[in-house]
């Protein structure tokens, strides 16, 4: 690259941190937004809900797909192939793992029944996002705290595959048979189909990802990489900004009237929410720290762990106790207090960086 294409770079990097360094603010205005919208405007829970095939919120889905894509599309995906063969994969694919789908389902559901043993509805709610492994929005998070896009393109593959796999049967084992063990009698029946899942799969991750793949392979070569990386990718950036601002207004639009009527409803769900993203966060980071993973895969694989994918959990608990629950109403409390912890926990991610690790990316040695 050369001087001038250095200093564009640059500059767009400039751009792209100045608007960065206010997002949480821009967030909280967005959530206010929302509220607002749906505390005063007549119907406008009804009328988004009208756009829902299925399941599925279409302004939702849009919105997400367009925060995703730009994200997916700066992934190097040529170099994919080359991650699982380095020395450390192995340790870090089985550490993800572990946090995912052990650590994480089973922390929430202790802190499901610490903070609401009274409250079957609101506990089956955060059991269910609990189960529902971050494959949407921890690409963005991952790439507002500079970590790793192609360690966490992977991270999210593997996260889709396993929740077809196992959310149907972890949901059943948790909500039923573990409840019954906590408190006997308190276990809830539950059917959650195995396409349930896959569906919310194939078009929260399976459509930006085209999207992304389509978009490098089709103009990169074309147009170059000065151009794709310093002029496309600024752009996109942007776009992808304004769908996240577009999908948090739309979520708390939906439960805006709820919110604001129902206060300590939403303040008893965000307690063991707001437990759970801060534990997962920091146990994951420290794990990365202990195992000397570099700042950009600790970064991805941290966020991976915090995160939750709210879409499932919501389309999952809509299809199985219906819209109108309470099981359904704290499905939709989870991203609602996710949005703003993790875009907190981004800012967090770089004093770790500046306090614990070198210029380089990687663990000093007196953090260890």
């Amino acid at each position: 690259m050369g001087r001038g294409d250095q200093k564009t770079s640059e500059g767009s990097m400039k751009r792209l941190s100045f608007l960065n360094r206010y997002l949480t603010l821009w967030i909280f205005i967005a959530i206010f937004l929302g509220i607002g919208l749906g505390a005063t405007v007549p119907g406008i829970a009804e009328g988004l809900n009208a756009l829902s095939i299925g399941t599925t919120s279409i302004p939702i889905a849009i919105g997400l797909i367009l925060m995703m894509w730009p994200p997916l599309a700066r992934v190097k995906y040529e170099e994919l192939k080359e991650i699982p063969k380095q020395p450390e994969a192995k340790k870090m694919f089985g550490t993800s793992l572990a946090l995912n789908y052990i650590v994480g389902p089973l922390l929430m559901f202790a802190l499901a029944w610490i903070f609401l043993p009274d409250n079957v509805f609101f506990r089956i709610g955060l059991i269910l996002t609990g189960l529902a492994r971050c494959i949407a929005m921890v690409i963005v998070w991952n790439t507002l705290a500079e970590g790793d896009s192609e360690y966490a393109a992977i991270l999210v593959a593997l996260n889709s595959i396993f929740q077809i796999v196992l959310y149907s049967f972890y949901a059943y084992f948790l909500i039923e048979v573990a409840s019954n063990w906590v408190s006997p009698g308190s276990g809830t029946e539950i059917n959650i189909g195995v396409w349930e899942v896959a569906q919310s799969v194939l078009i929260y991750l399976g459509i930006p990802f085209a999207m992304g793949i389509a978009t490098r392979y089709l103009l990169l070569p074309r147009k170059g990489a000065n151009w794709y990386n310093d002029h496309l990718m600024p752009a996109l950036g942007k776009i992808s900004l304004l769908a996240l601002l577009f999908t948090i207004i739309v979520m708390f639009a939906f439960k805006g009237e709820y919110i604001l009527n129902q206060p300590f409803d939403v303040v008893r769900i965000a307690v063991p929410l707001v437990c759970y993203f801060l534990i997962m966060f920091f146990l994951s980071f420290g794990l990365s720290i202990k195992m000397k993973f570099d700042y950009p895969r600790a970064t991805a694989q941290s966020f991976t762990a915090a995160s939750n994918n709210f879409e499932l959990a919501i389309a999952v608990s809509i299809g199985v106790f219906g819209i109108g629950s309470l099981v359904a109403f704290a499905a939709v409390i989870g991203p609602l207090i996710e949005v703003p912890v993790l875009i907190s926990l981004v800012n967090v991610a770089f004093w770790i960086r500046k306090r614990y690790y070198g210029p380089d990316g990687k663990a000093l040695s007196k953090a260890v």
